[in-house]
């Protein structure tokens, strides 16, 4: 059985050295891991002799010791089975607590640990020793990302892959807690934006249906009653919506529900994603807003992994995967093939066309000087600052336009019950 000699962090922050059996190196450090050690190095000195003479009997006992610790681990650390489902708040939890711990110095295993030993974090210590357990036999963290949680996410996990790939994981999962918490407080505000114009359309709807349904066929009967009344065009037409939807409101109703799940079916095709990326960037007020954060997404991930010394064709390729939009990294993959064969970043995106000029300009800028990460990073600070403009006049428009739409309506309604009134009333002169 090999022996790995270790130097390994104690509970009370010493350091002790020694030497251990273990089939495999996830085996010394799972051993390791149960006797409260942290290994700081480990690595195998000498590989002792197969014994042949083990009998069946002691197989047989050293098996049910595993079985026996392996159940005695469990009972310590009640571990649920499959994927583990986050709220949001808990993955920025995640994410700050994992990138303050990176940023100060300590390494990703003994930075998980020290999550999963913590009382308070509630589920994340279930997913802190999930992902600890797969990262410690050699997979990547982004990759183990994916096996425990589907909380995380595409985009998350693709900003890790970079994160790890950079050496700039801290700093990637800090700017991910930023953009997570910017956009629970943007959720946060638009609901409270919406409460008060919620009122106003369910007022409308109520005083539509009064309308509909008792105002209007009682006012109807007394023109029809009145020597030549005639019914106003706008009363007519009221009355036969009127008519339709009490008759027909079922059908309409089911037609609205299968219309939405053919939508939600199409959208969600494979082979649909791509048409309804580009439909989504030509939205009017939605389109501003997803073209702006792809910007900032993309120039603070391409900052940060050319500020930690990756090439820039593979940066532009680990943007590209963080980039959640088809249609927007169709673009990348061209300025990418072109990069590839010798132009410049700046020539590249000219060439493809899809990119705004001041942002090519910043980045032709930080190629003449040789600061191209600097560069990058007054560009993200710029279109960020565009983004939060545009999230404001989105919120800033939300209340005029429902006030609009409901005095429309509503007004229009009491025009046609105030003109049909007159009418009746001329008519009995």
């Amino acid at each position: 059985m090999p022996l790995f000699a270790y130097k390994a962090l104690a509970a009370n922050g010493s350091v002790t050295t020694g030497e251990i059996d273990a089939t495999d190196r996830p085996e010394a450090l799972r051993l390791l891991d149960r006797k409260g050690l942290q290994p700081v190095n480990l690595k195998e000195t000498a590989v002792a002799a197969a014994t042949k003479k083990t009998t069946a009997n002691s197989k047989a006992k050293s098996e049910e010791a595993d079985r026996s610790k392996s159940k005695a681990d469990t009972k310590e650390t009640p571990i649920p089975d499959g994927p583990i489902k986050l709220k949001r708040q808990e993955v920025v939890l995640f994410t700050e607590e994992l990138s303050d711990m990176l940023g100060a110095g300590l390494q990703l295993e003994p930075a998980l640990k020290s999550m999963e030993n913590r009382q308070e974090l509630g589920n994340l210590k279930a997913v802190s020793f999930k992902i600890r357990q797969i990262v410690r036999d050699g997979v990547n963290f982004s990759v183990a990302l994916k096996k425990v949680s589907p909380s995380f996410g595409p985009l998350y996990c693709s900003l890790a892959a970079a994160g790890e790939a950079s050496g700039a994981l801290d700093v990637i999962l800090k700017r991910q807690a930023h953009y997570l918490k910017t956009l629970a407080e943007l959720q946060a505000r638009l609901i409270l934006a919406m409460i008060y114009p919620a009122f106003l359309v369910l007022a409308g709807i109520g005083v539509s249906i009064v309308f509909v349904t008792t105002l209007i066929p009682q006012l109807t009967a007394l023109i029809e009653s009145s020597p030549g009344g005639k019914v106003p065009l706008g009363a007519a037409i009221l009355i036969a919506v009127s008519d339709f939807l009490s008759k027909w409101w079922l059908v309409v109703v089911l037609t609205l529900i299968a219309g939405f799940i053919f939508f939600k079916a199409w959208k969600d095709n494979e082979a649909n994603k791509p048409t309804w990326d580009r439909v989504k960037l030509k939205l009017p007020l939605i389109g501003p807003v997803i073209t702006s954060r792809f910007y900032v997404q993309f120039l603070e991930t391409m900052a940060n992994l050319v500020g930690n010394g990756l090439p820039l064709l593979r940066a532009l390729e680990l943007s590209r995967d963080a980039t959640q939009n088809r249609s927007l990294r169709v673009e990348l993959d061209k300025v990418i093939a072109q990069v590839g064969d010798g132009r410049s970043f700046s020539k590249a995106l000219i060439r493809n066309g899809a990119f705004p000029p001041l942002l090519i300009d910043m980045i032709s800028v930080g190629e003449q000087t040789g600061k191209i990460d600097m560069s990058l990073r007054r560009a993200a600070e710029r279109y960020d600052k565009e983004l939060d403009k545009d999230l404001q006049r989105i919120m800033a428009l939300v209340m005029p336009t429902v006030l609009i739409i409901m005095a429309g309506l509503i007004g229009a309604m009491a025009y046609l019950m105030i003109t049909a009134i007159f009418q009746t009333i001329s008519n009995l002169n």
